[in-house]
């Protein structure tokens, strides 16, 4: 079984689907040359069908970027795929993207249709959509609140129709790691080599990147995910870190992609800059604390080795450096370190313990402590040899 997970993704799909994450033509064309930057493997450009803009962009996005493997959304009707279609007719390597919810909740309340029916109509879009592209992907909506012997049946169905990739979305955020790990596993093996299985995850319960890993091991080979974690309600899996687990941790987790992982950084502030939020501070891998250490235990051990608290050279997400940063837990050996970064190379014990005396009295008002005020505190403890 090939270790090659394929990277697809959509922040500029789904991602773009959450409140306050709307994107022009232009900006979408910027961050789509950031995810070729990156090294995705296709790239969701928009829902054609859905507005005149995300026409435009799914059709900029083919022209600019024609050599890359770019996906349309399309539901399964007649117009959907037809749009799709035209909106990527510049694309070399143009990928529909259809989908139908195939659970019952969504049969008998969004549809008001039978299996039967939802079937039929699967079959004809994915046929349909093999006259205009040969790369057809199908997405079973709300796969996991499906019922599973159905869902093998509109998979095996699907992929007789066409289909290359079956997609099988926890679109709700709603399955555990170990029940949607046995879900994938039965689509990958009734499926076998004749469609890759491919999973999209939301993060309603947090689990996103945990279920998104447990299909994985079960045999998936596609996951749909995006910068930030961007995406409907709660979001979708973070991009940032199903990459990152697979390359910090390739002991337990033997996968690959094609991501190269120094762009993640600047894709990620890309991004933020460009719709209304960015990633909150505490935000694995690209947040602002990702790499920064206040606690003095914490700041003494990452001076002397800086593997003791980081187990990803920040450098290679794009990040700088890691930083130590001051606050009422910091320590001495962290202090005096600024100190010197500031020009103070060279304090006595003494005066060192009375910076860090002034310096623990400010950080105990204030949420962390600048560095000109650092600079101050030196230059009042220095301030007597100095006068000498």
């Amino acid at each position: 079984m090939s270790q090659r997970v394929y990277i697809f993704d959509t922040t500029l799909r789904d991602g773009e689907q959450s409140p306050g994450c709307s994107m022009t033509v232009s900006e979408k064309l910027k961050m789509a040359a950031k995810l070729v930057d990156l090294g995705v493997d296709i790239l969701e450009a928009g829902f054609p069908i859905a507005s005149q803009g995300d026409f435009e962009a799914v059709e900029a996005v083919s022209k600019e970027y024609h050599w890359m493997q770019v996906a349309a959304l399309a539901r399964c009707t007649k117009l959907d795929i037809e749009r799709a279609a035209e909106a990527l007719k510049s694309a070399r390597r143009p990928r529909i993207h259809t989908f139908m919810a195939t659970s019952d909740i969504h049969l008998k309340y969004k549809f008001k249709k039978s299996r039967e029916q939802v079937l039929e109509e699967v079959v004809n879009s994915v046929r349909l959509a093999r006259e205009y592209c040969d790369d057809v992907e199908f997405s079973a909506e709300d796969a996991s609140r499906t019922d599973a012997d159905y869902l093998e049946q509109v998979s095996r169905a699907a992929v007789e129709a066409g289909a290359r990739t079956i997609n099988l979305p926890d679109t709700v955020g709603y399955s555990v790691p170990d029940e949607y790990g046995a879900l994938i596993g039965r689509m990958v093996k009734a499926l076998g080599d004749s469609a890759v299985v491919s999973v999209h995850c939301h993060d309603d319960l947090g689990l996103a990147v945990a279920n998104s890993l447990a299909a994985v091991e079960a045999g998936a080979r596609q996951i749909e995910c995006t910068i930030n974690g961007i995406g409907e309600r709660a979001g979708n899996c973070s991009l940032e870190e199903i990459v990152m687990i697979f390359k910090t941790r390739p002991d337990k987790m033997p996968f690959t992609t094609g991501i190269h992982t120094e762009h993640l950084y600047s894709a990620s502030q890309l991004l933020s800059s460009m719709i209304t939020f960015g990633p909150q501070p505490n935000k694995a891998i690209v947040g602002e604390n990702a790499f920064a250490h206040e606690a003095g235990i914490h700041q003494d051990g990452y001076l002397k080795e800086k593997s003791t608290y980081e187990i990803i050279d920040p450098k290679s997400v794009g990040v700088p450096a890691g930083k130590l940063v001051l606050g009422k837990h910091s320590g001495r050996h962290a202090l005096k370190q600024r100190c010197a970064d500031l020009g103070f190379p060279d304090l006595t014990k003494e005066e060192l313990d009375a910076a860090y005396q002034g310096f623990c009295a400010l950080a105990d008002r204030v949420k962390g402590v600048r560095n000109d005020a650092i600079a101050a505190i030196c230059r009042e403890v220095t301030a007597s040899r100095v006068t000498a």
